[in-house]
């Protein structure tokens, strides 16, 4: 075992004796020694509960056999992040998560691992460490938050953001506010829809990392505590079959996520994170590849934003599970691949019934024949840029009209809710990418004003900054390359029309080559917006949004 370099030998003796003084045993040294690796704080509602989930987990693993060792990871709650200087410390801690707990698993000699995550930039940021530390690992998350209830429909986060463009617009009162505020996120757990923390958690059952019910269970339902002992006790037999998670995350299982996640409509953030977990798990990813699995892959689901119905519907539904044994109808899935479980993928969604039409819809009836998600590409995103096409509706999935042209978000914000942008506008936010933020902060609070003005029909926002999982209607990010390198987003100017064609993968701005060299001899890097601390370190260190913006040491060949 891994363990024995720091508890066997008479070398080891000075390390025994620190595990003395941890009060520890001989007997509990002698059995596998499994890191538990827990995201709980008090800052993050996603996380508040985690440390009955951390409590059950540790059970678990010692009525396997093995001895829990609690260490901590950081989290940010999106939420409370957004719109202000908190967004730029969002996607840089998937990094940061990552880093740390390499250091800790490698440090410390842990036969294996359970990663307790929940919100945002923790699933990747574990998945990545679980990929490049390579020793049995699985993932139990805190399970997503109840729906709110406001006059009696069901609501969520993106409703209280877009309620705030809704008040700006005088279609809404203070009251009526208020009573969103208070209503709309009633438990703990992740954000009730289909946002960029469910989306992860649910493609962690689909990479075969988690077991079944970890993307759907909500954070209140008892039986997520039931899952979090069976996770502890599973990891113990991944350690004592030496299943690692490079065995598991192959370049079948990342196809297999992209295809639940053209199923489910999930978060456009998964087409930053999949790149970067694969890129641990040294399996090249590349985002040319998103369309062809969408064309062949029927939009199956609906949730916040793109429709009326949250997490907890799903579960009900039949989870994850109930999606990819639809999705298999299709042959759309490898199913001979291993899994945490200790059987294929197969072997887990054999039985796995659709319980609700409504909510999965039948393969034989989709809300569409293609995926919830687009690549485009066109002169103004030569690299690619990423929509959320299950989000967009009819009407904008073929739309042209001017630039209305900001360099950061407060800016944008400002017009939008100052009646400065109307109906057929496109809204081009730049320098917000993973350099030019630095750390590409997510653009909700623009995209939920458009919502909330009533321009969500007759308004497109372009970004090389990302969205949340909550943004819906025709917004377009990850723009690469960046305006911050001198991609062509940098060269748009005010009133230039901009092009976008969703069914034909396509992002154009229609202005002549000639015109654009001319814009380019002109153009020059603007002065860093951070020159200290750890986000001036990630803008040095930090690739573009289509390669997941991943970090490299400039000049380093790419893995």
């Amino acid at each position: 075992m891994r363990s024995d370099s720091v508890t066997k030998g008479v070398q080891q003796a000075p390390h025994r004796s620190l595990f003395n003084a941890l009060g520890m045993t001989e007997e509990e040294r002698n059995r596998p020694l499994i890191g538990i690796v827990s995201s709980y704080n008090e800052i993050v509602p996603g996380h508040m509960n985690l440390d009955k989930i951390v409590e059950a987990v540790k059970l678990g693993v010692a009525m396997a056999g093995g001895t829990p060792i609690v260490f901590p990871a950081i989290a940010v709650c999106d939420g409370i992040a957004m719109g202000h200087i908190g967004m730029k410390y969002s996607l840089v801690t998937r990094d940061l998560i990552c880093d740390s707990t390499e250091c800790m698993a490698m440090a410390h000699g842990f036969d294996g691992l359970v990663c307790i995550p929940n919100c945002d930039k923790n699933v990747p940021g574990l998945l990545m460490a679980a990929a490049r530390v390579n020793i049995p690992t699985i993932f139990v998350s805190g399970g997503p938050m109840l729906a709110g209830r406001v006059q009696g429909h069901k609501t969520s986060l993106s409703s209280m953001f877009e309620a705030v463009g809704s008040v700006a617009a005088g279609t809404m009162t203070m009251e009526e506010l208020q009573e969103y505020e208070e209503k709309a996120c009633p438990t703990c757990g992740s954000c009730s829809g289909m946002y960029t923390a469910n989306s992860m958690n649910c493609l962690t059952e689909t990479l075969g990392m988690g077991l079944k019910g970890n993307g759907t269970i909500p954070a209140v339902y008892s039986e997520r505590i039931r899952l979090a002992k069976h996770a502890g006790m599973q990891v113990m037999e991944l350690v004592r079959n030496n299943i690692r998670p490079r065995d598991i995350m192959t370049e079948k299982a990342f196809l297999n996520a992209l295809t639940v996640d053209m199923a489910l409509g999930c978060s456009t953030n998964s087409m930053l994170h999949l790149p970067a977990i694969a890129h641990e798990a040294g399996v090249d990813l590349n985002m040319e590849v998103v369309n062809e699995m969408s064309a062949k892959t029927p939009n199956l689901c609906h949730l916040a934003p793109a429709g009326p119905t949250y997490m907890e519907d799903l579960n009900e539904a039949g989870g994850v599970y109930a999606v990819m044994n639809e999705l298999n109808k299709k042959g759309l899935l490898y199913t001979d691949i291993p899994t945490v479980t200790g059987k294929t993928v197969g072997e887990n969604i054999a039985g796995c019934v659709n319980k609700n039409p409504d909510i999965i819809r039948p393969v034989e009836n989709p809300y569409s024949q293609t995926g919830g998600i687009a690549v485009l590409k066109g002169n103004l995103a030569p690299d690619t840029a990423v929509v959320k096409r299950s989000a967009v509706v009819d009407e904008m999935l073929v739309h042209q009209g001017p630039a209305r042209v900001f360099d950061c978000e407060e800016d944008a914000i400002a017009a939008i809710k100052g009646g400065k942008i109307v109906a057929g506008d496109v809204v081009v936010i730049r320098y917000e990418g993973p350099k030019g933020g630095p750390g590409m902060r997510e653009m909700l609070n623009p995209t939920s004003a458009i919502a909330g003005m009533g321009l969500g029909s007759s308004v497109a926002l372009i970004t090389d900054g990302r969205f949340s999982g909550a943004s819906r209607g025709a917004s377009i990010g990850h723009v690469s390359p960046e305006a911050a390198v001198g991609g062509p987003i940098a060269l748009v100017e005010e009133g230039d029309m901009i092009s976008i064609n969703i069914p034909q993968n396509s992002l154009e701005l229609l202005v002549s080559e000639e015109e654009l060299a001319e814009r380019r001899k002109k153009w020059q890097p603007r002065e860093p917006k951070v020159t200290t601390g750890y986000l001036a370190r990630y803008r040095e260190m930090v690739t573009s949004g289509n390669r997941g913006a991943v970090l490299e040491i400039p000049g380093q060949n790419r893995r």
